[in-house]
């Protein structure tokens, strides 16, 4: 009997439709499977991880998971990536050029221009999406930066969040960096995890780790067969610098004699190996102002005890990150898949220069200096600290260019210490390593062509359409014949990069570089010109011999900014502007007892360089109100922060006390509380050099003062705000360590935040710049 044709449910309907179902045969849809035998994926992205940090790439860190890896695999030595985090994590994950996919800086900014929308566009496909619509499983752990700070509430729209973007399931940080005992913000999948106290031992990249074998078991336990792709993206080695006890043992003294003498050491395991041509020339310390790193022979006896430390610290994450590789490869071969798995590790730009001349106690302080170089005392008062979750630190820039060995400058630059970084591909089944190949390419390749690899070696095609939209095509090249093949040329001849004015272009052998200096016209480039077949260092400009060729790839740098949106370049000021409609942010703020913890740029917006005044209203619930403040009550009345910067305000003993915790140095002031008090205020002026006096009044009577504080800037607090208790990582050590997150036992009606207008001093302005350039890198 035929289906009338009013009946518009059934036009797609592959079987056909009685009136019963004796008369009818039924049909389904299936969702898309993978081919048959189509292998898993897993893509390892550290942060800020340079060339020579690994033991397939000279490094002396214990790597027993990346050597075994690399021994069945392949190493690309001559592989690049953008600059910063950001760019590099939507080129990698869409094949597309980073200001193309929106992303021509970090997600910390929105100037208002197509190369710098700072999320992904609706036409912009991702891999993980691809491989979903290819029958696959997705997960994501670790960082992910690729939401604009402003949208990682709960108010905003997710569109750019992981599982909005191709993930089936998401555990980790939104955030460009974390603290690995104290996250301040947690999401799995689409929600933000309500933590009050983290675990005693607890560790980031362990809980990133376990969660990552979490979801292949949970996969395995229901689907034998379905492939997965794991994209498992390092917090580490992103500042602030904290390393487990046992894994910073393992390296004590083995830096003693510095960063000259681990370079070179470094640099002969590299030719040792054959990275580099013999007759390659490391690049000799960095001498460039802003840039440069002391001999470490000039240094005092002190100095370089501490500045040991840190590299101890970073040596044992880097250590820490193998470990969870390890166990990865090991539920692999448990599951008898590991033959049948591509495993991609990489970073998403070279070692950094952010810890300064110096290193620093406090990630964070190192963003704001002004004309006093020790406003914050920024060495550390014990150097056991180093490294644990009590101080932020980061290491001195002079392990930031061993970090990088052999290349020139750092993360944040176009030269090749910030672009240039270890690749490392292992797949048994599908890439089997001969034994006439060295499994090393020489071959120039980039961060987009990853995407387009990964699917021709599983043999999956890329849809043309996302959401109705045509999708952007690939910019990246697949390498795939350059995996199988070490006689293969790339098939990747050229390459624009640019990065807060820095610039470069490749083209066959040929790289065009400018430094960009921040005093000078963004737009009047410096070139020099490298042949980096005979001068893969960068190290001899060619420019004025060869002026032609330079003139040649200056045009081309040109055309290719145009084509892949990264006109206009801004000046930092411009570069930071933020949409209007953020000024809501700033707005006066009701916060009930129970409301989880603030995010944390939105809570930053209320103090952020201006007054502001807290009012904490003690008289109870509209159901339940009291007279003020009675005797018994204690806890935390609200708490900003953590151990890398806040101020908390909190009742014990009868006392009313505020602690401000400057980037690791605490300090606090109390009053008695008489009985009754119904409303307490903390009421902070900004002052000169970037700081405030804070002012503690009792229903309106002035007691006690805190004055001469160094604010809080440069993204910290880290961790936002909290009502009635001291959520995730403490403000106070003391407090915690004796009460825990001591939660008020009072009657607290509500907590107010009143922001002031931004106060800037122009003898600041320097100091806001730096902060501002640091905190986006």
């Amino acid at each position: 009997m035929p289906v009338p044709p009013h009946a518009r449910g059934y036009a797609s309907f592959g079987g056909s439709a009685g009136r019963t179902s004796a008369e009818s045969t039924p049909d389904w849809t299936y969702p898309p499977t993978a081919p048959a035998g189509a292998p898993n994926i897993v893509v390892v992205l550290v942060d800020d991880m340079g060339y020579s940090d690994i033991g397939p790439f000279g490094s002396e860190i214990e790597t027993p998971t990346l050597d075994r890896l690399a021994a069945r695999g392949v190493r690309l030595s001559n592989y690049h990536t953008t600059p910063l985090c950001s760019p590099s994590r939507a080129a990698l994950l869409t094949g597309i050029n980073s200001h193309r996919a929106g992303f021509g800086f970090v997600a910390n900014a929105d100037p208002g221009y197509p190369g710098l929308r700072l999320e992904l566009a609706d036409d912009v496909l991702t891999l993980p999406e691809i491989l979903r619509g290819n029958g696959y499983a997705t997960y994501a752990v670790g960082k992910w930066h690729l939401v604009r700070d402003a949208t990682m509430n709960p108010s905003a729209h997710r569109d750019s969040w992981p599982t909005q973007r191709g993930f089936d399931r998401y555990y980790g940080s939104l955030e460009g960096l974390n603290s690995f005992y104290y996250p301040n913000q947690l999401v799995s999948d689409s929600s933000v995890v309500d933590v009050e106290e983290y675990p005693q031992g607890y560790y980031l990249t362990d809980d990133l780790t376990d969660k990552a074998l979490s979801y292949i078991k949970d996969l395995r336990a229901h689907d034998a067969e379905k492939p997965f792709f794991l994209y498992f993206a390092h917090v580490a080695m992103h500042g602030p610098l904290q390393a487990k006890a046992e894994d910073q043992a393992k390296y004590r003294g083995r830096y003693d004699q510095g960063w000259d003498e681990l370079r070179r050491r470094r640099f002969a395991e590299q030719l040792a190996q054959g990275l580099f041509p013999p007759g390659t020339e490391q690049k000799p310390r960095n001498t460039e102002p802003g840039y440069e790193a002391a001999e470490w022979d000039s240094l005092s006896a002190d100095e370089q005890r501490r500045y040991a430390k840190y590299m101890e610290v970073y040596a044992g994450m880097v250590d820490s990150i193998d470990q969870s590789l390890g166990r990865i490869v090991d539920l692999l071969d448990d599951l008898g898949e590991l033959d049948n798995t591509i495993i991609v590790f990489t970073s998403d730009n070279g070692g950094t220069a952010e810890g300064g001349p110096e290193g620093t106690r406090s990630y964070f302080a190192e963003f704001a200096h002004v004309d006093d170089p020790d406003w914050v005392g920024d060495v550390p008062h014990d150097e056991d600290l180093i490294g644990t979750a009590k101080l932020g630190v980061h290491y001195p820039r002079g392990w930031g260019q061993a970090s990088n060995t052999p290349f020139r400058f750092y993360k944040g630059q176009t030269f090749a210490g910030g672009v240039r970084v270890p690749l490392v591909v292992s797949w048994p089944k599908g890439l089997p390593r001969t034994d006439t190949d060295s499994g090393i390419r020489h071959e120039y390749a980039y961060v987009t062509d990853l995407a387009p690899t990964l699917l021709e070696l599983a043999g999956l095609d890329r849809p043309s359409v996302r959401n109705g939209l045509p999708a952007k095509d690939f910019d990246g090249i697949s390498a795939a014949e350059l995996l199988r093949d070490q006689t293969a040329p790339t098939r990747h001849t050229e390459q624009y990069s640019e990065m807060t004015g820095h610039r470069g272009f490749y083209r066959d052998g040929w790289k065009l570089l400018s430094l960009h200096d921040s005093d000078a016209d963004i737009d009047a480039p410096n070139w020099q010109l490298f042949d980096v077949r005979a001068d893969p260092t960068e190290l001899h400009d060619l420019s004025a011999q060869y002026p032609d060729k330079a003139a040649e790839l200056a045009a081309a740098w040109d055309e290719s900014a145009w084509a892949n949106t990264v006109f206009p370049l801004l000046t930092r000021a411009d570069l930071f502007r933020r949409r209007p409609e953020e000024a809501r942010f700033a707005a006066p703020v009701r916060l009930l007892p129970g409301t989880p913890t603030l995010e944390r740029y939105r809570s930053q917006r209320l103090i952020a360089y201006r007054d502001f005044t807290i009012t904490a209203d003690l008289t109870g619930t509209h159901q339940r109100p009291v007279q003020g403040f009675q005797p018994g009550d204690e806890g935390v009345l609200v708490a900003h922060g953590d151990p890398l910067g806040g101020y908390v305000l909190y009742v014990e003993d009868g006392e009313v006390v505020l602690g401000v915790n400057s980037y690791g140095r605490y300090t606090s002031v109390g009053v008695p509380l008489p009985v009754g008090t119904r409303e307490i205020t903390v009421r902070a002026t900004v002052e000169p050099r970037l700081r405030w006096d804070f002012t503690i009044q009792v229903d309106g009577t002035p007691l006690a003062e805190l004055t001469d504080q160094v604010q809080l800037v440069g993204m910290a607090p880290w961790t936002g705000i909290s009502v009635g208790v001291d959520a995730r990582g403490p403000v106070s050590w003391d407090l915690r360590e004796r009460r825990g997150p001591f939660r008020y036992t009072g009657s607290l009606r509500a907590i107010t935040y009143t922001p002031g207008p931004v106060q800037v001093p122009q003898r600041t302005i320097d100091a806001v710049e730096r902060e501002a350039e640091y905190a986006a890198e």
